[in-house]
């Protein structure tokens, strides 16, 4: 959260606002002013611990981190302490500097150091190591441990769950809020009308718009449905009671988090004012807000269908067909996959014979307009100026998490290996939170959203781990809805009806009131507008324009939409041990879950994966990489648009697997034949490192806890460009004899970060400069480049401009060297600080393209050859050339700085900020590519 008091220090470029002295003044008078606000609530007893939990199968060979620490609430007192004197909340950051320390402590890395970088995710507390006990009622007990992780036992399945949402809303309070008004598009008047917080509201508006009686609605839909889902929102309700009774505890003791001051819901001095109590319906807006961040796919048919167009108007019909089909890598032979023992799972692939196709007449699409009445600061054109929650969080691409696992044929000990985490970027306080959970039908520790951590969602179990990749399989489809007018007047874009099944209906419009003043926290002048969406019973409007010169809207249509709860249930198994005892009754749970994700299992004995999603099932001949009319036979199979409901593929067709030798996922292809959503899944994916790295340690045997953590942080540190494309632009380049003496020299530079393994590490750690710096910046300044002299001269401006709309160039650990950009994709490339990179960008092009060249086999290569239009010669003149260029870029010009970093800091620019959501800030750590909350586990028996 942008707080405009601020602690200057060393090196900290971001702007202070409010001067030290005059923050020194409020804190003195605030902590003389305000009863109990010096410190967070006092722990109200302490034990001593227990010995090992009679149910934990793991014998401390378990092990989980999530950084930057479990506390994420802080009072006003302590806010100001920060800022004034650098001071934090006990448990705040305490679990940031083992986790950063891993990017220069995994050489050498042996099972017993693994705790120097790794909690104990144990079952219980080691006995002296309990620093406080709490009962907010006598059936749970609420114990912390030395990083402040709660503990909830409780002796009924009510008090459990209670005893979980009064431990969120100690953990996360403030985040929790924020996201409840997140997920209905009203974050400005609750945080400010800071053009961060409105960016957000406006995207989240657009993916997920719900009125309270929809919301409700979800609830409603699942209460009668069978035993496990009333079950569900019994455990729901327990936890919203927790929540609120530390809720108003907080309140009447005034310890509650210091943003609810600062952004003027109560006030700092009188206690006037309030906290709103939670209810059920928050919990459908997080899970909202939760699903469209991870758990969706699909939806870029209009960028897929520009580029088909521009590649058809450079090539011609046929050439330009089969270009922007091998641009698109639905099915790419070269792709690393998930499954690798042959198995084959058909689904979301090109047709032969494409049907329904509603390709957008050239230049007629608008995007929808989403504001109407803006008043005040809400017609200003501005920057997007920081809020509490980055503006771009839900408009980015959100493909990241990792798993590697191994089959306990390939291990020291014989049993199965797992190292795998989400990657959920990098807040303060963190999106996640970690609890364990032990109480009547229930027994897991691990993470879970803040404001949805009644079940752990990934964790582990009595004598299992199971964790989670976001998939983004195909379920997002887009529909050209014609429009229509119901009074016979002249039919316009700006019709607010449309044809369904021949008759002319009329929209639902979605309005979202919001207005703000300025408070503490966010000095934005006093504003207001409308958030409007249009929703047809083929989805919401996202775009409007003609095809074949008739007026359309352009809608987006997702499986999961209305359906954002009905996850809940796979949840529920997941943290039953009577239900998952083996391989089978995790994948009977995790089918459960409508979201696309890519789930993985271990225990003593076994090893499992399994993609769920609730995948629809396509009328023949839809392509679903491009727009489809919006007519009944074109429709989802049994569609049903009142409910959102259609025919799905059977769990027997989602990619699923049990004891493969091993598994990798980076949010890569999951197996052959199942088709990619988007573009970018080609020979080049991130997941490649891990891949080459856990296959040689699967050869050589012997694998151990250590060794596969060190094979992902050995990934988490290498360049995929320097690692996967360096050596064919090497090759190249090394054809001929290159004579400059100066570019020779930069070859030599190149050559040699290429053969030390690519790697961006530090020289020694803290050093805050890397190895190889160099090299490393001129890879960053050539890749743009490249990008450009390879393949804009062979697409063209139309078809070039196009493809960066589907799929970025780059995406480097900076956020920065972006080059051309256009559409949506453009606010993920550019993020900063983020420490999740190379998951989109034109590596496979490349590396297609240069090894064909270079007179390579290349399976499934580009239809078109383009660097130096295919002569090897002409190819090496385009690569020294953008070379010379690049090496010519000053440190400042790669990296020009911003407010975090110095112009020319080449490791700050990539650095990993915690990016505030609250007052407490963090130190910048070094960039590593790497979950945010991650398990190390080997099971040694089995119940």
């Amino acid at each position: 959260m942008p707080l405009r008091i601020r602690r200057p220090h060393a090196g900290d470029r971001r702007s202070t606002g409010i001067r030290t002295a005059l923050a020194a003044t409020v804190a003195a008078a605030l902590l003389a002013a305000v009863p109990g606000a010096v410190t967070a609530q006092a722990a109200t007893g302490h034990a001593t611990g227990r010995a090992a939990a009679a149910n934990d199968y793991c014998a401390g060979q378990c092990n989980d981190i999530l950084p930057p620490g479990e506390n994420g609430n802080a009072t006003l007192a302590d806010i100001l302490a920060n800022k004034v004197f650098g001071t934090k909340p006990a448990h705040t950051d305490d679990q940031l500097g083992p986790y950063s320390a891993l990017a220069s402590g995994y050489p050498g890395l042996t099972n017993g150091q693994l705790n120097n970088f790794f909690n104990d995710s144990s079952f219980g507390i080691p006995a002296g190591q309990v620093t406080s006990t709490s009962n907010p009622r006598p059936d749970v007990t609420i114990l912390r441990d030395k990083v402040g992780v709660p503990h909830i036992t409780g002796t009924t399945r009510y008090g459990t769950e209670f005893g979980a949402g009064y431990a969120a809303a100690q953990d996360r309070l403030w985040v929790m809020d924020l996201f409840r008004h997140v997920g209905r598009g009203e974050l400005s008047g609750f945080a400010g009308g800071a053009a961060a917080n409105r960016q957000l509201e406006q995207s989240f508006w657009q993916a997920a718009p719900y009125t309270e009686d929809e919301l409700q609605g979800q609830i409603d839909a699942l209460a009668n449905q069978n035993a496990r889902t009333k079950q569900a929102l019994a455990d729901a309700q327990a936890y919203v009671d927790g929540i609120n009774q530390y809720i108003n505890e907080s309140y009447n003791g005034r310890y509650f988090p210091g943003e609810y001051d600062l952004t003027g819901q109560v006030n700092a001095i009188t206690n006037a004012g309030s906290i709103q109590p939670f209810k059920l319906t928050d919990l459908v807006a997080l899970a909202s807000v939760i699903g469209a961040l991870f758990g969706s796919g699909g939806g870029g048919e209009l960028q897929s269908a520009a580029v088909k167009q521009a590649a058809e108007a450079r090539y011609g019909t046929a050439l330009g067909d089969q270009l922007w089909l091998s641009l698109r890598e639905a099915n790419d032979p070269e792709a690393v996959t998930t499954l690798h023992d042959g198995q084959s799972f058909p689904y979301a692939l090109p047709p032969n014979n494409p049907q329904g196709v509603a390709m957008p007449d050239q230049g007629s699409v608008v995007p929808e307009q989403l504001i109407y009445n803006a008043t005040g600061s809400a017609t200003s054109s501005t920057t997007a100026a920081a809020g509490v929650l980055p503006g771009n969080l839900l408009t980015a691409k959100h493909g990241m998490s990792n798993a590697l696992v191994v089959s306990g044929k390939y291990t020291s000990s014989g049993h199965p290996v797992a190292v795998f985490g989400p990657q959920t970027g990098y807040f303060a306080p963190q999106l996640l939170m970690l609890e364990e959970l032990q109480g009547p039908g229930i027994s897991a520790r691990g993470a879970a959203f803040a404001g949805l951590s009644f079940y752990v969602e990934l964790g582990r179990g009595q004598d299992y781990a199971w964790s989670a990749t976001s998939a983004g399989q195909d379920i997002t489809d887009t529909y050209a809805v014609p429009l229509c007018t119901t009074d016979g007047s002249p039919v316009t874009l700006a019709a607010e009806s449309y044809l369904y099944h021949g008759v002319c209906t009329p929209f639902d419009k979605l309005v979202q009131n919001d207005s703000w003043s300025p408070t503490t926290a966010d000095s934005t002048p006093a504003g207001s507008y409308s958030l409007v969406m249009y929703r047809s019973d083929y989805g919401l409007v996202t775009a409007r324009g003609t095809v074949g010169g008739q007026p359309v809207a352009f809608t987006s249509l997702r499986s999961s939409y209305k359906h954002e709860v009905d996850s809940i249930v796979g949840f529920q198994m997941l943290n039953d041990p009577s239900v998952v005892q083996g391989p089978a009754g995790f994948q009977q749970a995790v089918q459960n879950i409508n979201y696309t994700f890519n789930w993985f299992y271990a225990d003593s004995q076994h090893t499992a994966y399994y993609n769920s999603g609730n995948n629809p099932v396509r009328a023949p001949g839809v392509d679903p990489g491009l727009p489809v009319m919006a007519q009944a036979a074109y429709e989802w199979q049994g569609f049903d648009p009142a409910t959102n409901t259609a025919r799905y593929t059977p769990p027997s067709q989602h990619p699923q697997s049990v004891d493969q030798d091993y598994y990798v996922s980076w949010n890569n292809k999951q197996a052959a034949d199942y088709g990619a959503a988007g573009f970018g899944d080609g020979s080049v994916h991130r997941a490649n490192l891990l891949d080459s790295r856990v296959k040689a340690l699967v050869a050589k045997g012997g694998v151990t806890r250590a060794s596969l953590t060190q094979a992902m942080e050995d990934a988490a540190v290498t360049d995929l460009r320097g690692e996967d494309v360096l050596p064919e632009l090497l090759q190249v380049i090394g054809s001929s004899p290159v004579t400059d003496p100066q570019l020779a020299s930069v070859v030599q530079e190149l050559t040699s970060w290429q053969a030390s393994g690519s790697k961006r590490v530090e020289t020694s750690a803290g050093s805050h400069a890397y190895t190889d710096a160099t090299a490393i910046q001129v890879m960053d300044a050539w890749w743009p480049l490249l990008a450009d002299g390879v393949m804009h001269p062979g697409l063209g401006d139309q078809a070039y401009t196009a493809l960066t709309g589907a799929l970025q160039i780059n995406e480097s650990p900076s956020g920065g060297q972006t080059g051309s950009t256009s559409g949506s994709v453009s606010a993920n490339e550019s993020i900063p600080h983020k420490g999740s990179s190379f998951q989109y960008g034109w590596w496979s092009y490349l590396d297609k393209d240069l090894r064909s060249v270079l007179g390579h086999p290349v399976a499934g290569p580009l239809a078109q050859q383009f660097c130096g239009g295919g002569q090897l010669a002409a190819c090496r003149t385009v690569l020294l050339n953008t070379l010379q260029q690049a090496a010519a870029e000053s440190a400042s010009q790669v990296y020009p700085g911003d407010g975090n970093c110095s112009a020319g800091d080449q490791w700050c620019a990539d650095g990993i900020i915690q990016r505030p959501l609250g007052g407490v800030t963090d130190a910048t750590t070094t960039w590593q590519n790497r979950p945010t909350y991650q398990q190390v586990v080997e099971f040694p028996s089995h119940r």
